[in-house]
């Protein structure tokens, strides 16, 4: 072997702890949860979710912070138990879902934000609209080993953002004073992942 083959070999070797350090996880649809909360008549609140969306993170276990995530969101699967209300959510007036299938966010940047806790900057792209928000992350936790031999973590991510800012402006006055619905919502993403 030469000189210079040995030392390419010698560098590829010392590179390969750095380059097995990240590793991909899918986010498991059927133990995940990614719902939202909006004010109701300005006196109560009304729950929703999405009940199909997928995603995939890469964790970098040696740099939190060079972590990355993207999800992506059907949707016309959108669910708050009441049938006239959900169609009304995906029509014209709300989200639209025959032009807008679907709402993304790929993360930018990632930073500690205290003991397990993470601030996720990315772009969330919603009704054909792209803005930059930040999701306040808590976890991602220990790994742990399912009956089927897989390997799972799990975090828990909320932010909040005003639905006008991704043309989201349908709603009507009330004769007491306020709105019907609220422009602030709450979005909560509970994630189990499954490592690939």
């Amino acid at each position: 072997m030469t000189r210079i083959a040995t030392i390419i070999a010698l560098c590829l070797t010392l590179a390969l702890p750095a380059l097995s350090s990240a590793s991909t996880w899918g986010i498991d649809p059927d133990h995940s949860t990614i719902g939202f909360k909006a004010k109701h008549l300005m006196v109560s609140s009304v729950n929703g979710v999405f009940l199909k969306h997928s995603g995939e993170v890469s964790i970098n276990d040696n740099d939190i912070t060079k972590s990355k995530v993207e999800i992506s969101i059907d949707t016309n699967s959108i669910s708050t138990n009441v049938q006239k209300r959900d169609e009304h959510l995906r029509s014209a007036d709300f989200f639209d879902v025959a032009k807008y299938p679907a709402m993304t966010f790929v993360s930018k940047k990632v930073a500690k934000a205290g003991k397990n806790k993470l601030k996720v900057t990315g772009d969330l792209t919603l009704h054909g609209v792209t803005k930059e928000v930040v999701l306040d992350v808590e976890g991602p936790s220990k790994e742990s080993k399912d009956p089927w031999g897989g390997i799972r973590k799990g975090a828990v991510a909320t932010t909040k953002i005003n639905r006008k800012d991704f043309g989201l402006v349908w709603n009507k006055s009330l004769e007491t004073g306020g709105v019907l619905v609220g422009d602030e919502i709450l979005i909560k993403l509970e994630i189990e992942m499954v490592r690939k």
